[in-house]
């Protein structure tokens, strides 16, 4: 039976899974993937493959960005460093007579950006809702079952999200960039999945990290409360990393194609992808696909 298995054992986020899976490409295939999914109708995309490499092994990391910027996350311990970075340069600024300054803002939770502390410069602040995300996933020219896929994770991230806040789905809203960020990674694994067409897809259990993360809301556990939620049922531990490793977008991911969940059984390995994490750990930062045949589970 065509068979795909996803190792998790640092965790899943969106942009991982989807460099993983496209390594399963042949080049020609990734080339028309890209090409598919910057045009795919999701404004101000860009989307790249780039090799990355984490513990001396070679994988894809996709570089995804929106108006050129691209989402950053940091956890507690970084959070304190860049604060300290930001105070330094501002003293030297001021010593200098600079004229611009940087900023560092603390958003609401979303899809994609975990209830992290986030690091940007905008140019403006708007947030989407979900009437405003289903529009934006019925305009995408792509194959309808494909956009199914996309609603039907993004349902399970605002149903999580709504369990946590304590509001109706309707009434859930994401920050523009890391909404445009996470319906880029979403897009772009469900296209995937269908490219593949796997019969069976086989999930290791999850790790999840350790510690806090920062949210508008103060400062919570990991994993953030809306990943915990969408990954009730699963198989998962904290591991020995500290940090958020499962994003609430990898983990719908997860929930929404994972036939079972389990150490990988006997199984003919035919290709094997590695999808690179940006952060650096001791560990290789990675989430590593598997394609094969293997009996049914």
């Amino acid at each position: 039976m065509k068979t795909l298995y996803l190792e998790c054992n640092m965790g899943a986020a969106g942009d991982m899974l989807m460099g993983a899976l496209l390594e399963l490409l042949s080049p020609k295939e990734k080339e028309e993937f890209l090409e598919e999914l910057n045009h795919a109708g999701i404004p101000h995309l860009k989307v790249t493959a780039e090799p990355s490499v984490k513990c001396g092994i070679t994988g894809t990391h996709m570089r995804v960005s929106i108006h050129g910027e691209e989402e950053e996350s940091l956890d507690i311990e970084k959070e304190v460093e860049a604060f300290h970075s930001y105070e330094q340069e501002k003293e030297r600024e001021r010593g200098e007579h600079a004229h611009t300054q940087a900023h560092i803002h603390s958003h609401e939770p979303h899809a994609h950006g975990d209830s992290l502390f986030h690091s940007h410069v905008h140019h403006t602040h708007h947030h989407a809702g979900m009437k405003d995300i289903a529009e934006q996933i019925e305009a995408l020219n792509l194959n309808p079952a494909v956009k199914a896929d996309i609603r039907n994770i993004y349902h399970i991230i605002a149903q999580a999200e709504g369990q946590v806040h304590g509001c109706e789905i309707k009434d859930i809203h994401f920050h523009e960039v890391g909404t445009a960020d996470a319906l880029a990674d979403i897009t772009g694994c469900a296209m995937l999945f269908h490219k593949l067409g796997a019969t069976q897809v086989l999930v290791s259990p999850v790790t999840t990290g350790f510690g806090q993360v920062r949210c508008a809301h103060g400062i919570l556990p990991v994993p953030a409360p809306a990943t915990a939620r969408i990954l009730e049922g699963i198989p998962c531990s904290a591991g020995r990393i500290e940090g958020e490793l499962c994003t609430p977008t990898g983990a719908a991911i997860l929930r929404y194609y994972a036939s079972a969940y389990g150490r990988m059984q006997e199984m003919k390995m035919e290709k094997i992808g590695y999808g690179m994490g940006k952060k650096d750990f001791p560990a290789a930062n990675c989430v590593r696909a598997v394609f094969g045949d293997a009996p049914a589970v």
